[in-house]
Protein backbone atom coordinates (compact mmCIF):
# COMPACT_ATOMS: atom_id res chain seq x y z
CA UNK A 1 0.00 0.00 0.00
CA UNK A 2 1.10 3.59 -0.82
CA UNK A 3 -0.34 5.21 2.11
CA UNK A 4 2.28 5.72 4.33
CA UNK A 5 5.73 6.60 3.17
CA UNK A 6 7.42 5.97 6.04
CA UNK A 7 6.67 1.55 6.54
CA UNK A 8 8.91 -0.51 8.26
CA UNK A 9 9.46 -2.74 5.63
CA UNK A 10 11.78 0.33 4.38
CA UNK A 11 13.85 -0.15 7.36
CA UNK A 12 13.93 -3.77 7.41
CA UNK A 13 14.33 -5.18 3.55
CA UNK A 14 11.13 -6.21 1.67
CA UNK A 15 11.60 -9.78 2.49
CA UNK A 16 11.60 -9.45 6.36
CA UNK A 17 9.20 -11.96 7.65
CA UNK A 18 8.09 -10.22 10.65
CA UNK A 19 6.90 -6.96 8.23
CA UNK A 20 5.12 -9.39 6.26
CA UNK A 21 3.63 -10.95 9.55
CA UNK A 22 2.38 -7.48 10.88
CA UNK A 23 0.80 -6.91 7.34
CA UNK A 24 -1.58 -9.56 8.10
CA UNK A 25 -2.03 -9.15 11.89
CA UNK A 26 -2.82 -5.65 11.06
CA UNK A 27 -5.39 -6.04 8.39
CA UNK A 28 -6.95 -8.80 10.51
CA UNK A 29 -7.27 -6.41 13.17
CA UNK A 30 -8.87 -3.41 11.93
CA UNK A 31 -11.60 -5.49 10.03
CA UNK A 32 -12.18 -7.15 13.34
CA UNK A 33 -12.46 -3.61 15.22
CA UNK A 34 -15.08 -2.77 12.31
CA UNK A 35 -17.21 -5.52 12.75
CA UNK A 36 -19.11 -3.48 15.21
CA UNK A 37 -20.02 -0.68 12.36
CA UNK A 38 -20.97 -4.20 10.23
CA UNK A 39 -23.67 -5.11 12.69
CA UNK A 40 -25.21 -2.00 13.30
CA UNK A 41 -25.78 -1.55 9.42
CA UNK A 42 -26.44 -4.70 9.27
CA UNK A 43 -30.22 -4.29 8.43
CA UNK A 44 -29.42 -1.89 5.76
CA UNK A 45 -27.59 -4.37 3.98
CA UNK A 46 -30.06 -6.91 4.51
CA UNK A 47 -32.91 -4.01 2.89
CA UNK A 48 -29.76 -3.70 0.25
CA UNK A 49 -30.15 -7.32 -0.65
CA UNK A 50 -33.90 -7.43 -0.68
CA UNK A 51 -33.54 -4.58 -3.45
CA UNK A 52 -31.43 -6.54 -5.31
CA UNK A 53 -33.70 -10.15 -5.58
CA UNK A 54 -36.94 -8.23 -5.17
CA UNK A 55 -36.66 -5.15 -7.40
CA UNK A 56 -38.28 -3.38 -4.51
CA UNK A 57 -38.47 -0.12 -3.46
CA UNK A 58 -37.20 1.18 0.24
CA UNK A 59 -40.42 1.07 2.04
CA UNK A 60 -41.45 -2.34 0.48
CA UNK A 61 -38.12 -3.71 1.74
CA UNK A 62 -37.96 -2.43 5.22
CA UNK A 63 -42.09 -3.35 5.07
CA UNK A 64 -40.83 -6.86 4.29
CA UNK A 65 -37.93 -7.04 7.23
CA UNK A 66 -40.27 -5.47 10.11
CA UNK A 67 -43.04 -8.13 9.22
CA UNK A 68 -40.77 -10.76 9.62
CA UNK A 69 -39.67 -9.54 12.93
CA UNK A 70 -36.52 -8.74 14.75
CA UNK A 71 -35.87 -12.54 15.24
CA UNK A 72 -35.08 -12.82 11.59
CA UNK A 73 -33.60 -9.61 11.45
CA UNK A 74 -29.97 -10.68 11.78
CA UNK A 75 -30.70 -14.17 9.83
CA UNK A 76 -27.24 -14.66 7.95
CA UNK A 77 -25.34 -12.23 10.01
CA UNK A 78 -22.54 -14.69 11.34
CA UNK A 79 -20.79 -15.58 7.69
CA UNK A 80 -20.24 -11.50 6.77
CA UNK A 81 -18.88 -11.06 10.82
CA UNK A 82 -16.31 -14.14 10.35
CA UNK A 83 -15.85 -13.33 6.35
CA UNK A 84 -14.99 -9.57 7.17
CA UNK A 85 -12.35 -10.50 9.92
CA UNK A 86 -10.75 -12.89 7.49
CA UNK A 87 -11.11 -10.99 4.51
CA UNK A 88 -8.90 -8.13 5.81
CA UNK A 89 -6.42 -10.81 7.20
CA UNK A 90 -6.44 -12.23 3.76
CA UNK A 91 -6.61 -9.02 1.71
CA UNK A 92 -4.14 -6.46 2.95
CA UNK A 93 -1.63 -9.25 4.12
CA UNK A 94 -1.72 -10.96 0.49
CA UNK A 95 -1.62 -7.38 -1.17
CA UNK A 96 2.03 -6.21 0.92
CA UNK A 97 3.13 -9.73 0.24
CA UNK A 98 2.60 -9.08 -3.66
CA UNK A 99 3.57 -6.13 -3.51
CA UNK A 100 6.72 -6.55 -2.42
CA UNK A 101 7.54 -10.10 -4.62
CA UNK A 102 6.38 -7.87 -7.50
CA UNK A 103 8.98 -4.96 -6.36
CA UNK A 104 11.76 -7.19 -6.65
CA UNK A 105 10.78 -8.10 -9.94
CA UNK A 106 11.28 -4.57 -11.08
CA UNK A 107 8.92 -5.06 -14.21
CA UNK A 108 6.26 -3.26 -13.36
CA UNK A 109 6.01 0.16 -13.14
CA UNK A 110 6.18 1.76 -9.11
CA UNK A 111 2.74 3.55 -9.75
CA UNK A 112 1.25 0.26 -10.69
CA UNK A 113 2.37 -2.18 -7.96
CA UNK A 114 -0.33 -1.26 -5.43
CA UNK A 115 -3.24 -2.02 -7.77
CA UNK A 116 -1.48 -5.44 -9.55
CA UNK A 117 -0.54 -6.62 -6.20
CA UNK A 118 -4.26 -5.74 -5.10
CA UNK A 119 -5.82 -7.33 -8.52
CA UNK A 120 -3.86 -10.73 -7.45
CA UNK A 121 -5.19 -10.63 -3.63
CA UNK A 122 -8.62 -10.01 -4.71
CA UNK A 123 -9.01 -12.92 -6.92
CA UNK A 124 -7.74 -15.58 -4.01
CA UNK A 125 -9.76 -13.57 -1.86
CA UNK A 126 -12.86 -14.50 -4.12
CA UNK A 127 -11.41 -18.24 -3.97
CA UNK A 128 -11.36 -18.16 0.01
CA UNK A 129 -15.02 -16.78 0.32
CA UNK A 130 -17.12 -16.98 -2.63
CA UNK A 131 -18.66 -19.86 -0.20
CA UNK A 132 -19.29 -17.52 2.77
CA UNK A 133 -20.88 -15.34 0.24
CA UNK A 134 -23.26 -18.01 -0.80
CA UNK A 135 -24.39 -18.56 2.62
CA UNK A 136 -24.78 -15.48 3.64
CA UNK A 137 -27.14 -15.07 0.38
CA UNK A 138 -29.03 -18.10 0.91
CA UNK A 139 -29.72 -17.37 4.53
CA UNK A 140 -30.64 -13.72 3.71
CA UNK A 141 -33.10 -14.59 1.06
CA UNK A 142 -37.04 -14.90 2.74
CA UNK A 143 -38.08 -17.72 0.97
CA UNK A 144 -35.86 -19.91 1.62
CA UNK A 145 -36.71 -19.84 5.13
CA UNK A 146 -39.08 -22.81 5.20
CA UNK A 147 -36.86 -25.01 2.98
CA UNK A 148 -33.91 -24.35 4.36
CA UNK A 149 -34.46 -23.02 8.42
CA UNK A 150 -30.98 -22.94 9.81
CA UNK A 151 -27.41 -22.87 9.21
CA UNK A 152 -26.62 -26.23 9.39
CA UNK A 153 -29.63 -27.22 6.54
CA UNK A 154 -28.18 -24.61 4.32
CA UNK A 155 -24.56 -26.44 4.30
CA UNK A 156 -25.83 -29.58 3.89
CA UNK A 157 -28.10 -28.57 0.93
CA UNK A 158 -25.04 -26.74 -0.94
CA UNK A 159 -22.46 -29.67 -0.05
CA UNK A 160 -25.13 -31.81 -1.63
CA UNK A 161 -24.60 -29.95 -4.87
CA UNK A 162 -22.02 -29.75 -7.61
CA UNK A 163 -19.17 -27.48 -6.62
CA UNK A 164 -20.55 -24.95 -9.58
CA UNK A 165 -23.58 -24.76 -8.78
CA UNK A 166 -23.66 -25.15 -4.59
CA UNK A 167 -20.36 -23.25 -2.71
CA UNK A 168 -18.96 -22.08 -5.87
CA UNK A 169 -21.68 -20.85 -7.61
CA UNK A 170 -21.42 -16.75 -8.99
CA UNK A 171 -17.71 -17.72 -8.56
CA UNK A 172 -16.54 -15.51 -11.94
CA UNK A 173 -18.80 -12.13 -11.49
CA UNK A 174 -17.41 -12.66 -7.92
CA UNK A 175 -13.90 -13.05 -8.88
CA UNK A 176 -14.26 -10.11 -11.44
CA UNK A 177 -15.66 -8.15 -8.86
CA UNK A 178 -13.35 -8.88 -5.97
CA UNK A 179 -9.90 -8.47 -8.31
CA UNK A 180 -11.12 -5.19 -9.59
CA UNK A 181 -12.57 -3.75 -6.44
CA UNK A 182 -8.88 -4.87 -4.47
CA UNK A 183 -7.04 -3.48 -7.30
CA UNK A 184 -8.76 0.28 -7.94
CA UNK A 185 -9.08 0.27 -3.54
CA UNK A 186 -5.02 -0.33 -3.28
CA UNK A 187 -4.67 1.60 -6.41
CA UNK A 188 -6.35 4.61 -5.52
CA UNK A 189 -6.57 4.72 -1.61
CA UNK A 190 -2.53 6.33 -1.63
CA UNK A 191 -3.11 8.97 -4.41
CA UNK A 192 -6.27 10.29 -2.62
CA UNK A 193 -4.54 9.86 1.15
CA UNK A 194 -1.95 12.54 -0.49
CA UNK A 195 -4.41 15.12 -2.22
CA UNK A 196 -6.76 14.73 1.32
CA UNK A 197 -3.44 15.21 3.87
CA UNK A 198 -2.23 18.31 1.59
CA UNK A 199 -5.63 19.81 2.75
CA UNK A 200 -4.45 19.86 6.08
CA UNK A 201 -5.88 17.34 7.84
CA UNK A 202 -4.55 14.87 10.58
CA UNK A 203 -3.13 11.77 9.22
CA UNK A 204 -6.39 9.40 10.96
CA UNK A 205 -8.44 11.72 9.19
CA UNK A 206 -7.24 11.43 5.58
CA UNK A 207 -6.77 7.91 5.67
CA UNK A 208 -10.69 7.68 6.57
CA UNK A 209 -11.58 10.18 3.95
CA UNK A 210 -9.53 8.10 1.49
CA UNK A 211 -10.65 4.46 2.66
CA UNK A 212 -14.46 6.50 2.34
CA UNK A 213 -13.90 8.07 -0.76
CA UNK A 214 -12.12 5.44 -2.47
CA UNK A 215 -15.33 2.85 -1.42
CA UNK A 216 -17.63 4.67 -3.13
CA UNK A 217 -16.19 5.01 -6.10
CA UNK A 218 -15.57 1.25 -6.31
CA UNK A 219 -19.30 0.55 -4.88
CA UNK A 220 -21.03 2.74 -7.76
CA UNK A 221 -19.26 1.14 -10.67
CA UNK A 222 -19.30 -2.76 -9.68
CA UNK A 223 -22.35 -2.41 -7.40
CA UNK A 224 -24.45 -3.98 -11.06
CA UNK A 225 -21.69 -7.15 -10.54
CA UNK A 226 -23.06 -7.51 -6.55
CA UNK A 227 -26.97 -7.79 -7.85
CA UNK A 228 -25.85 -10.57 -10.20
CA UNK A 229 -24.13 -12.20 -7.61
CA UNK A 230 -27.04 -11.74 -5.05
CA UNK A 231 -29.58 -13.00 -7.80
CA UNK A 232 -27.18 -15.64 -8.81
CA UNK A 233 -26.86 -17.17 -4.88
CA UNK A 234 -29.76 -16.56 -3.26
CA UNK A 235 -31.55 -19.60 -4.59
CA UNK A 236 -30.99 -23.41 -4.31
CA UNK A 237 -31.38 -25.67 -6.60
CA UNK A 238 -33.85 -25.34 -9.75
CA UNK A 239 -32.21 -24.96 -13.17
CA UNK A 240 -28.52 -23.63 -13.20
CA UNK A 241 -28.40 -21.07 -15.40
CA UNK A 242 -24.57 -19.45 -16.32
CA UNK A 243 -23.52 -16.06 -16.25
CA UNK A 244 -24.96 -14.54 -19.50
CA UNK A 245 -27.98 -15.84 -19.04
CA UNK A 246 -28.66 -14.78 -15.54
CA UNK A 247 -27.43 -11.21 -16.37
CA UNK A 248 -29.73 -11.11 -19.63
CA UNK A 249 -32.42 -12.28 -16.97
CA UNK A 250 -31.32 -9.61 -14.93
CA UNK A 251 -31.09 -6.74 -17.05
CA UNK A 252 -34.95 -7.80 -18.47
CA UNK A 253 -36.54 -7.85 -15.10
CA UNK A 254 -34.75 -4.35 -14.31
CA UNK A 255 -36.76 -3.31 -17.45
CA UNK A 256 -33.41 -2.42 -19.34
CA UNK A 257 -33.37 0.26 -16.98
CA UNK A 258 -29.81 1.30 -15.01
CA UNK A 259 -31.81 3.28 -12.29
CA UNK A 260 -33.64 0.28 -11.02
CA UNK A 261 -30.40 -1.56 -11.77
CA UNK A 262 -28.86 0.68 -8.73
CA UNK A 263 -32.01 -0.09 -6.37
CA UNK A 264 -29.91 0.28 -3.49
CA UNK A 265 -27.09 1.75 -4.57
CA UNK A 266 -27.44 4.66 -1.98
CA UNK A 267 -27.12 2.04 0.90
CA UNK A 268 -24.49 0.28 -0.32
CA UNK A 269 -22.48 3.22 -0.25
CA UNK A 270 -23.53 4.77 3.39
CA UNK A 271 -22.25 1.10 4.62
CA UNK A 272 -18.97 0.67 2.35
CA UNK A 273 -17.96 4.76 3.90
CA UNK A 274 -18.60 3.19 7.63
CA UNK A 275 -16.95 0.37 7.06
CA UNK A 276 -14.16 0.89 4.72
CA UNK A 277 -13.77 4.41 6.48
CA UNK A 278 -12.74 3.14 9.94
CA UNK A 279 -10.83 -0.63 8.28
CA UNK A 280 -8.50 1.68 6.28
CA UNK A 281 -7.83 4.63 9.34
CA UNK A 282 -7.71 1.52 11.77
CA UNK A 283 -5.10 -0.37 9.40
CA UNK A 284 -2.85 2.98 8.32
CA UNK A 285 -2.66 3.92 12.13
CA UNK A 286 -1.34 0.43 12.96
CA UNK A 287 1.10 0.39 10.38
CA UNK A 288 2.40 4.11 10.68
CA UNK A 289 2.72 2.66 14.68
CA UNK A 290 4.49 -0.66 13.60
CA UNK A 291 6.78 1.69 11.44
Amino acid sequence: MAVNPERKEDVEGPGDPVVRFQSYLHGGTSSLLSTLPTLIVFPVYKTVFRQQIHNTAVHQAVGQLCKEGPVKLYRGVAPPLVMRTLNGTLLFGLQDTLLHQLSSQKVISTSALPAVAGFGAGVVEAVVFTPFERVQNVLQNGQNDRQLPSLKSVLVKLRAQRMASGFYRAFLPIAARNALGSSLYFGLKGPVYGVVAEQGLSPEASSFISGTLTSMAISLTLYPLSVLVANMQAQVGGEVKGVVACWRLLWESRHKSLALLYRGGSLVILRSCITWGITTAIYDRQEKRSG
